[in-house]
């Protein structure tokens, strides 16, 4: 094969390298050139027999949407996500960053009429064309916090300077970054009680809904708090009442009581010298704050940031459950958690994981379920994945970890956040109460009881 030149536009019937080189001159910069690589190379590959498909591909890609251009389709995966170098996010989405838009929210997409396999529309395949995508900001979004809500990519735990982080084409790495958000929301952050529940809500529906449950919504505290040092819990778990929604967790030594969890005054007798030395940087740490019947609000009072693990902020940015750390500014104030959400996700793993087990007995008696059995779940693998879910992956859900200081992942020396040297978790009363309603509904294997 000849070389080509870019000018030169390849078509299906090329070698792949030639293919993956004419398309990667047209990606945004959005993301690292290794990754670029890898999510073009994985579509290129998969297009290979569709060389209609191919050929739309790189028409629409090369002319910048100039012509029109049919489906490019890949199958949808089981819950719908794509992983790509170790990362994981919708499909549609990490192509229309890849050539359109680097700085792409996932809800903020919306197909045109004539694609055939948008996303929404639920296929068993799924059109990642970046051009049969417009990019528009839903109503549903808050737009006071969407500055919070951008996912912005950061490389050091102690660079502050967020041009560079905006604009640096390197911006791949896994810990998602939240400045402050000007102007900040101070008056509902001081006084919540004097609000309806809709203020500083990120979505409508949040605001809409009184109680999710039956049962009794109100338990004595909203959250315990527990802090570890590297592997180690140091001190009595912190328990705050629903009396007080704000929680302040700070480095002082003044006593801890009500609405003040003061981590100074914890001695750990295998303390080393450079969790004594991130303890001095803890200052005056953060805030928790309870809105409406548990949804969770984090103020970073700190003059570093805090790291944290959250569900709610994966689905924000388009990553998957577990996928990312969050990287909270100095005073940046910002949802961590929505009850909503969490009871949504719980009923949906619970319904998942008790189908999968009546599909596995049944498989197992010689009773082999076909494609369209169990809501599509067919294949054997992903039975046995989904039938694995267990109570205490449904618990996860209602947990946040977060570290002071130090942030910990594939971008830092510290693999998991129990090698960091000072964080808390935080469980989260009122989640962890609608899943045992949830577990009492939906048994799953074994459930083991709740606190």
């Amino acid at each position: 094969l000849e070389n080509m030149s870019i000018t030169n536009t390849p078509t299906s019937n090329d070698a792949c390298l030639s293919i993956v080189h004419s398309l990667m001159c047209h990606r945004q910069g959005g993301e690292s050139e290794s990754f670029a690589k890898r999510a073009i190379e994985s579509l290129v590959k998969k297009l290979k027999e569709k060389k209609d498909e191919l050929d739309s591909l790189i028409t629409a890609i090369t002319t910048n949407g100039a012509h029109p251009s049919k489906c490019v389709t890949i199958q949808r995966t089981l819950d719908g996500r794509l992983q790509v170098a170790g990362r994981k996010g919708f499909p549609h989405v990490v192509y229309a960053r890849l050539w359109r838009w680097p700085d792409l929210h996932k809800n903020e997409l919306k197909h045109v009429k004539y694609c055939q396999y948008a996303f929404d529309l639920k296929c068993d395949n799924v059109c990642v064309n970046p051009y049969h995508y417009e990019r528009v900001v839903s109503p549903g979004i808050d737009l006071s916090g969407l500055t919070l809500s951008v996912p912005l990519l950061v490389k050091d735990e102690y660079d502050y300077d967020i041009h560079q982080s905006y604009s640096s084409p390197e911006n791949h790495l896994q810990t998602i970054q939240h400045p402050p958000s000007r102007p900040s929301p101070q008056e509902s952050f001081l006084n919540p009680a004097l609000l309806p529940l809709s203020e500083g809500s990120s979505s409508a529906s949040t605001s809409a809904f009184c109680s999710i449950s039956a049962g009794p919504s109100t338990p004595e505290y909203w959250c315990s708090i527990a802090y570890f040092e590297m592997d180690v819990q140091v001190g009595e778990t912190f328990k705050v009442q629903s009396t007080c929604p704000i929680v302040t967790v700070d480095g002082y030594v003044d006593p801890s009581g009500g609405n003040r969890f003061c981590l100074g005054q914890l001695s750990n007798v295998h303390r080393t010298e450079n969790i004594e030395r991130a303890r001095l940087h803890i200052g005056k740490g953060m805030q928790l704050e309870c809105k409406g019947e548990g949804d969770v609000w984090v103020r970073c009072l700190s003059d570093h940031a805090v790291f944290v693990q959250s569900y709610y902020l994966d689905r924000e940015a388009g990553r998957a459950p577990g996928d990312a750390v969050h990287k909270i500014y100095p005073s940046a104030y910002i949802k961590v958690f929505d009850l909503r959400q969490c009871h949504r996700q719980m009923q949906q793993q619970a319904a998942t994981a008790q189908a999968a087990s009546a599909a596995q007995a049944a498989a197992v008696a010689g009773n082999i379920p076909g494609p369209s059995s169990v809501g599509g779940i067919a294949p054997a693998i992903s039975l046995s994945a989904a039938a694995g879910i267990g109570v205490d992956d449904l618990r996860r859900l209602c947990i946040l970890r977060m570290s002071f200081v130090k942030g910990w992942g594939p971008d830092y020396p510290r693999q998991s956040i129990k090698e960091t040297p000072c964080w808390i978790e935080i469980h989260l009363h009122r989640a962890l109460q609608l899943l045992d309603e949830v577990l009492h509904t939906m048994p799953i294997a074994d459930p083991h009881p709740l606190d």
